[in-house]
């Protein structure tokens, strides 16, 4: 076994799609494929039970996740432990992040960069994609997590990952326990969405919009645990990244697949124009593959 298949097997388990978790890790669908079958082999036993729907991890798999998950942990140590007396590096860093992207791990991100860097003080920022967007160019910030692709101009974007908005009901509501929603179904009914500067809430507007049906927005949040209490309060449904109804805040919410043409959640990360990346960013972004979900637990 090697580091590099431990993250297949942990991206595999966390996206339980061939397609998605080659995106995650970087490598072409084929080899990772081949790569879960030659550690199968490897150990005598079938790690991930496949369908034409979905993969799951079998026991075998199941037992094998904690144990990948320390490896790669003890492998980052090890080198973060070499950084640590053969650079040296200071000064500061200025991060934004959108609060639980659900792709990336920031804080742990930070983390790691602290460990390897530390006399580098870390100015962390969480706020909207938009506004952070705006401190960038503002040369506020050296880099930022967004989620969105629009209005950025002349600065960089590196795409993440991508996730599909799903519909969070209260339970009894009519919409409730649905397999799937029509737009239609969705017309006039009471919403519970993020502040403008969200860009989640820029991308439920345009679908509303592209797709003809009105929303009702009785409540603008700014914080996604908010968002979830009122939803379990009864005040209205919400279209959000399938990454937030996963969070045990919304436990017991009614979780309803949205139609196919529904916005997708596009994490990236955001640096000022090509070339201008601060010396801390450019360290930074060099840790980023591992703490993408494929790399750790989210």
């Amino acid at each position: 076994m090697d580091l590099r298949q431990m993250e297949y097997v942990l991206a595999l388990a966390d996206e339980q799609n061939f397609t998605r978790a080659a995106s995650l890790c970087g490598v072409s669908q084929s080899g990772l494929s081949a790569s879960i079958r030659a550690l199968e082999e490897e150990l005598g036993s079938e790690l991930f039970a496949r369908t034409t729907r979905r993969v799951e991890p079998t026991d075998a798999g199941l037992a094998l996740l904690p144990h990948a998950r320390e490896l790669l942990l003890q492998a980052r140590a090890g080198r973060d432990a070499v950084v640590r007396v053969t650079r040296t590096l200071s000064g500061q860093l200025r991060v934004g992040a959108e609060q639980c992207l659900g792709v990336v791990d920031v804080p742990e991100l930070l983390e790691r960069f602290h460990h390897r860097y530390p006399q580098v003080s870390i100015h962390f920022t969480q706020a909207g994609s938009y506004e952070l967007l705006d401190m960038l160019r503002a040369n506020e910030l050296d880099a930022a997590f967004v989620a969105t692709s629009d209005h950025l101009g002349s600065l960089t974007r590196t795409e993440i990952a991508r996730k599909p908005f799903v519909l969070l009901c209260p339970p009894g509501h009519p919409l409730a326990g649905r397999g799937r929603v029509q737009w239609a179904d969705l017309d006039g009914a009471d919403v519970v969405d993020f502040h403008e500067s969200w860009a989640v809430r820029a991308i439920n507007d345009e679908v509303a919009r592209a797709r003809g049906f009105h929303r009702v927005v009785r409540c603008t949040v700014n914080d996604i645990h908010t968002l979830l209490d009122l939803v379990h309060r009864g005040l209205g449904v919400a279209m959000v990244p399938n990454s937030i109804a996963a969070k045990p805040q919304a436990a017991g919410l009614s979780v309803v697949p949205l139609p196919q043409q529904a916005g997708e959640w596009v994490v990236s990360v955001v640096t000022p124009t090509n070339g201008a990346a601060s010396a801390a960013a450019v360290h930074l972004l060099e840790l980023l593959p591992a703490s993408v979900s494929c790399g750790v637990p989210a």
